[in-house]
């Protein structure tokens, strides 16, 4: 096991091993992966404008070495075994998407990964889809972490658009609280690995 960036826990050093892992407990490290590396303290203002006295920077989980083992673990044990392909707008759903990918394709389960782009590309092939989506298939919309949902139901929108079907929505962390509803309002499932509430904070998308 590894020891953490600041607090000395332990972590699943390989997927292998946190295959021997039960959910609960690879929950509770990923709990104290964000707590200690990505949960920051004190005044921000959020991209909708909003003011909050926390910011979650959840790449510094997703893009550790340890963090993304137990994200993407957890997320391969959430994501349904139909789903071939995962992905979101970028750059919030790519360390997700392409860790969760790799680690999977390595263990014999096939995933591509691709992003949205934030825009249409105006040269070469054109569109906003980057990376591999298939059409037909069945994807999951992934987010380091969602407050409103504006990106990640932009990224929806966007992956349908390119004839694909969208079979879930997950995120890294739920900080806002309310993308569960507009995911049930569109007939798609929502599950994110780590909630606001279970972070030590109050939902903040209302």
């Amino acid at each position: 096991m590894a020891a953490d960036r600041s607090k000395g826990a332990s972590y699943p050093r390989s997927y292998a091993e946190a295959l021997e892992v039960q959910s609960s407990e690879l929950k509770e490290l990923l709990v104290r992966h964000l707590t200690a590396n990505s949960v920051r303290r004190g005044d921000f203002t959020l991209k909708s404008g909003r003011k909050s006295s926390w910011f979650i920077d959840a790449k510094q989980t997703a893009c550790d070495p340890y963090g993304m083992i137990l994200v993407a673990t957890l997320m391969l044990r959430v994501i349904p075994a139909e789903v071939t392909g995962i992905g979101g707008l970028t750059m919030g759903a790519d360390p997700v998407a392409f860790g969760t990918a790799a680690i999977a394709s390595a263990s014999g389960r096939p995933m591509s990964s691709f992003s949205v782009r934030k825009e249409v590309k105006d040269h070469g092939g054109g569109g906003r889809i980057a990376g591999v989506l298939v059409a037909g298939s069945n994807v999951a919309i992934t987010e380091d972490a969602v407050t409103r949902g504006n990106s990640i139901i932009e990224a929806v929108d966007a992956s349908i658009g390119a004839r694909a079907n969208v079979t879930l929505i997950t995120a890294i962390v739920d900080r806002g609280g309310t993308v569960g509803a507009i995911a049930k309002s569109r007939g798609i499932a929502f599950v994110p690995l780590v909630t606001a509430p279970e972070l030590g904070f109050d939902y903040e998308g209302s």
